[in-house]
């Protein structure tokens, strides 16, 4: 009964989180935040505010990098980086208390067994797929809070590096498009990283199966 509440309950938090991504766009964000990007105690406190409540709309994690490059510049790094792994930990945190004991958790916990909790996290960040479902893995698979937070912050590094030079660049938030923000270079080049760090460890954990 405990499980299938539990069940209930993720069920409909992914059917609000479905609803809002489709009724509220970044396009949206983006509008209200150009008037704080030139004041960075204003700017900061606002891209605090959408990274606490960007998983509710499923809005990229690179929204958060490319304003921050805008408003601050290059040295809006640290603070792009930081916020990136606060706006990871609610899905976590939900994916984490309701995983239960099922295949999926248990397949998740043997991989982490043979690859390592920061590697399998780091590794993971470095894939192009979305934040919210790696953070949600992690949940699942019972990583350490801290061995996830510093995991998404090793993997996030050239996602986030690359918002904010691609935001530094723009003119205005108003033409920014998020699906043009990424250099091929840095997706070619992170997901090869990312084989590097999981290719062995998911062949000793399922291929041999």
């Amino acid at each position: 009964m405990r499980r299938r509440t539990r069940l209930l309950a993720g069920a409909g938090l992914l059917a609000l989180v479905g609803v809002l991504s489709v009724l509220v766009s970044p396009a949206v964000v983006l509008d209200r935040l150009a008037w704080v990007a030139a004041d960075p105690l204003r700017l900061t406190v606002a891209l605090t505010l959408v990274a606490l409540v960007r998983p509710l709309f499923a809005w990229p994690t690179t929204l958060i990098a490319v304003v921050a490059g805008y408003g601050l510049g290059l040295r809006g790094f640290p603070l792009a980086l930081a916020l990136v792994v606060v706006t990871s930990l609610p899905p976590y945190w939900v994916a984490g208390r309701g995983a239960g004991t099922g295949t999926v958790a248990s397949a998740g916990e043997r991989f982490v067994a043979e690859a390592g909790a920061l590697r399998s996290v780091a590794g993971s960040r470095l894939l192009p797929l979305p934040s919210d479902v790696v953070s949600a893995g992690a949940g699942v698979a019972g990583i350490p809070v801290r061995t996830f937070a510093l995991g998404t912050a090793v993997g996030e590094v050239p996602w986030v590096a690359a918002g904010v030079v691609a935001g530094d660049s723009f003119a205005s938030l108003d033409s920014v498009s998020l699906a043009a923000v990424l250099d091929p270079r840095v997706v070619v080049g992170a997901g090869l990283l990312a084989l590097l760090a999981l290719a062995g460890p998911a062949y000793r954990t399922y291929g041999r199966q």
